[in-house]
């Protein structure tokens, strides 16, 4: 297993429906974020958009940030 190194978040730029928009991430946020567009080939900025738009969809939505990581866990619990 993988040694997990705690960081604090890391603020990146996204482009989504040609808005900038930044994100603050833990870095294992980012690579599991990295991994899951690579693993539906898209960008990232494509994925973000996606997980946006249903994330919109909810009566109480949570912030995007938020969304990002509920559904990247929800992602590795194989839902």
């Amino acid at each position: 297993m993988e040694t997990l190194t705690y960081s604090p978040p890391v603020k990146r730029s996204i482009l989504i429906a040609g808005h900038s928009t930044s994100i603050s991430l833990e870095p294992l946020f980012w690579r599991a974020l990295e991994i899951a567009a690579r693993d539906s080939g898209r960008p990232v900025n494509a994925l973000v958009a996606e997980i946006d738009e249903a994330r919109m969809q909810s009566p109480n939505p949570p912030n995007l940030t938020s969304a990002l990581r509920q559904w990247l866990f929800g992602r590795a619990l194989g839902g």
